[in-house]
């Protein structure tokens, strides 16, 4: 028997839509389908879904409006609407509830709204109700915006404690080259590790309807096989493609999620934007890859960005490459005032002292 397991369903507009401009309800009706029965069968089902500025300009009758983030707010506020409620007419047919949640990075990036949002969803998954999820587009700023559904999919897994994430689009998979315009190309059906090679291979999305492509599908897929979770990518045009990923029957791209899985915290750690650098030493690079050890200000040679206690900074060695992330128990300037200094002389330089080492090793993740 399957063993019963969390699955996040990353559905893009190309999917949706089924590459037109209108939604597809024929499309989303099957796999409203296949994820009442694959709830049915014990497994706990998320969505995130795309489709609500589609879904604004097609009930609006195709507006013609200014290429402005206004016109894009206009359109998410209209349409986001009319998608929950399409959602919750579908899944009512098989006498399932929805649960809405809009989220920003804002939302992931804070440790208490990360932990808000993380119990707000499982509550909702502990009575059979199925989030469905997408970024809060119509007051959401560059700032806070994650861009993309793909990465959202990916913080998403990560407050569900997913085991799979299902990235569903307009291709199969990841191919050796572009299927559209090279015949020769295959189809890699399983990757252990993200390398840059694959990168390069990562090309824009077929349709051109939504935001994401293949490489922001391969950024997502990192972040969550680093925290343990399986990523599929797979064709949404598919008959039965969640029934058949699940029984390993459809062709399409696997990512391998790591053996260890990141920690709760740390989860957060990864999926939070970085606030600042730390150029370290090679005694200290020594101690954070070899040791398990924490970062002492000692170790640091400098600091790179303005930032506050509780961050996330990027750990560097004089070369560049990077190392680990973690959280900072000091604020840039006085990380400054710190940098070299060994930890007993902390409060002799600040007057006060909230750590003895810069950064904790349970507040950090090699990378």
């Amino acid at each position: 028997m399957t063993k019963k397991q969390t699955l996040v369903v990353k559905l893009g507009t190309s999917v949706l839509t089924a590459g037109t401009k209108k939604i597809n309800r024929a499309r989303i009706v099957e796999l409203v389908r296949q994820c009442a029965l694959l709830q049915a069968n014990g497994h706990r089902i998320v969505i995130v879904t795309s489709g609500a500025i589609a879904a604004g300009r097609e009930y609006l009758n195709y507006p013609d409006l200014p290429a402005t983030t206004a016109s894009k707010q206009l359109l998410a506020a209209v349409g986001q609407s009319r998608l929950i409620q399409l959602w919750e007419q579908l899944f009512s047919i098989f006498d399932l509830h929805i649960g809405q949640m809009l989220l920003t990075r804002a939302d992931i990036e804070d440790r208490e709204r990360f932990l808000n949002a993380r119990d707000t969803l499982h509550a909702l998954l502990d009575n059979n109700i199925i989030p469905i999820i997408n970024e809060n587009d119509a007051v959401v700023t560059a700032e806070i915006k994650v861009g993309d559904n793909d990465n959202l999919s990916a913080l998403v897994s990560m407050l569900a404690s997913a085991d799979k994430l299902l990235l569903l689009t307009d291709q199969a998979g990841l191919f050796t080259a572009d299927p559209r315009s090279n015949p020769d190309a295959t189809l890699i059906e399983v990757v252990d590790k993200i390398t840059d090679e694959l990168r390069l291979l990562a090309g824009d999305s077929v349709s051109g309807l939504g935001t994401g492509g293949m490489s922001t599908k391969l950024q997502a897929a990192d972040v969550a096989t680093r925290a343990g979770i399986e990523v599929t990518i797979a064709s949404g045009s598919e008959a039965d493609v969640l029934l058949n990923l699940m029984q390993g029957k459809l062709r399409s791209t696997r990512f391998i999620a790591q053996i260890t899985p990141i920690e709760n915290r740390k989860r957060w750690i990864f999926g939070a934007p970085i606030a600042g650098h730390l150029i370290i030493d090679a005694g200290a690079a020594a101690a954070l890859l070899n040791k398990g050890s924490s970062l002492l200000p000692k170790g640091i040679i400098s600091v790179q960005g303005d930032f506050s206690r509780g961050e996330v900074l990027l750990m560097q060695d004089i070369d560049g490459k990077v190392l680990a992330r973690g959280v900072t128990r000091y604020n840039s300037d006085a990380m400054k005032l710190i940098i070299g200094k060994h930890s007993n002389d902390i409060l002799g330089v600040l007057g006060y002292v909230d750590g003895t080492v810069a950064i904790h090793r349970d507040d950090l993740i090699i990378v």
